[in-house]
């Protein structure tokens, strides 16, 4: 075995030999603490050979010429300390999250190294120590393993939802879709897909494939059903603009029009075909109804102006009208519709000569005068009915069925008081009153016929 040969270092202060002890488990260790146990498993000669103290004896190292033999014995036993360090170093990134995994990885390969190492210490301890540092990192692994698995399925679940949200979205009705608050939704959720992926556990790769799958699909589906109802809503709106811009043309053409009976109810007609019309865009149909309303605006301003000037006209025949009115009304109640469809029927003759009130008055007046018509109506009803020859022989009729009837009850009567019967006899007497009550009253009513 080759002797190595160190470069000579500054001779250090004599250093004192504790027991040996092996390496603590520690976020770090007393360097020339551990120097001062290391030295004590291991010799050096005068001609600065190192031995190490093994189980199975001593072990050359290695030699450090031109030194003491306790300046050779430092040396090595200050690479011992390195490998105690690298192993302190391991427990300090285990300690701090690593992968155990990867600690597991290291420690091995340098537990491996210490059988051939050119090292002076207790290399038995250092064993120890790995072996439980390995132990460590392997249970860590195991349970690093365990949160990962979990919070793989937690991605995949959160993933799921948002997934199953853009399906969501996709499968509604295209009539009835919010376009604009679905699209928005739906950029947020790809929004949140991007940062799973850039900041989440990943996936197994057949997961994270049917997820995206599905994801993209209900994107695809989404954008394919806004562009089809887009592309129809264009052609709707095409077709609301050619109906409406010629709806608006024929507004135009008439609003300079003073026939304003006749064209009032055409204005009437194009509103009507206006609310049947489909929509135009936005834009569009803003602009062609302000047209509209302008070109109605034009027509009804003239006709308004046109009434006003006829009211004025008119004022004087209202004056005439309702001296006319309190003439008719003065006719009720009618006594005499004989006289009185005399004298209504010159109040109408005068009405008709008087000519048009002005607008606001006309149903006011018209009315009153229909109310007078109706009452002399109702009067002559009355008085035919009075001469009915059909009404007298039916109240004639009638009267010789009470008189008959009023008999029995008498005899009735004088029965129940022969017997003593005093409930039938107020019976009987009950039942003769009311009859006789009748037969009055009908009696009056064919004197009034007569």
């Amino acid at each position: 075995m080759s002797t190595p040969t160190p470069k000579p270092t500054p001779r250090p202060s004599s250093l004192p030999r504790p027991q040996a002890a092996q390496v603590v488990n520690a976020s770090h260790i007393d360097h020339d603490a551990e120097v001062a146990r290391a030295v004590t498993h291991g010799r050096a000669d005068a001609d600065g050979n190192v031995f190490v103290t093994t189980a199975d004896g001593e072990r050359a190292v290695g030699q450090y010429p031109d030194a003491t033999p306790e300046e050779a014995l430092e040396y090595f036993a200050k690479k011992y300390v390195e490998l105690a360090e690298s192993a302190v170093l391991l427990r300090n990134r285990l300690s701090a999250g690593a992968p155990g995994r990867e600690v597991v990885s290291a420690a091995k390969s340098l537990q491996e190294t210490l059988p051939e190492a050119n090292v002076v210490g207790d290399l038995k301890g250092l064993s120890a120590t790995l072996d439980t540092l390995i132990s460590d990192a392997e249970a860590t692994e195991s349970r690093q393993a365990a949160r990962a698995q979990a919070a793989k399925l937690a991605a995949a679940e959160d993933r799921e939802t948002l997934v199953v949200e853009a399906e969501t979205l996709a499968k509604q009705d295209p009539s009835k879709i919010q376009w604009k608050q679905s699209g928005a939704r739906l950029r947020e959720l790809f929004a949140q897909w991007k940062d799973m992926q850039r900041s989440g556990p990943r996936l197994p790769r057949a997961v994270d494939q049917e997820l995206w799958g599905r994801f993209s699909q209900a994107r695809n589906t989404f954008e394919h059903k806004r562009k089809e109802f887009f592309a129809e809503l264009d052609k709707v709106n095409a077709e609301g603009k050619r109906i409406k811009e010629k709806i608006v043309a024929e507004a135009e053409s008439l609003s300079a029009s003073t026939d304003f009976r006749t064209v009032s109810q055409k204005y009437k007609d194009l509103m009507s075909q206006w609310k049947r019309a489909p929509r135009a865009s936005r834009k569009d149909d803003d602009a062609l109804w302000a047209r509209f309303r302008a070109a109605q605006d034009v027509f009804f301003s003239a006709r308004d102006a046109e009434n006003a000037a006829l009211d004025e006209e008119f004022k004087g025949n209202l004056v005439v009208k309702e001296e006319l009115l309190k003439k008719a009304q003065a006719l009720l109640p009618i006594t005499d519709p004989v006289a009185a469809k005399r004298e209504l029927r010159t109040i109408q003759d005068q009405w008709e000569e008087a000519g048009k009130v002005p607008r606001a008055d006309v149903s006011r007046m018209e009315n009153g005068l229909r109310d007078v018509e109706r009452a002399l109506a109702d009067a002559e009803e009355a008085a035919w009915q009075r001469s009915n020859p059909e009404t007298k022989a039916r109240t004639s009729g009638a009267l010789s069925q009470l008189d008959e009837s009023i008999v029995e009850l008498e005899k009735k009567l004088e029965t129940a008081k022969s017997g003593g019967d005093e409930k039938a006899v107020a019976e009987a007497q009950e039942a003769l009153d009311a009859r006789r009550a009748w037969r009055d009253q009908l009696a009056q009513t064919a004197a009034e016929l007569d």
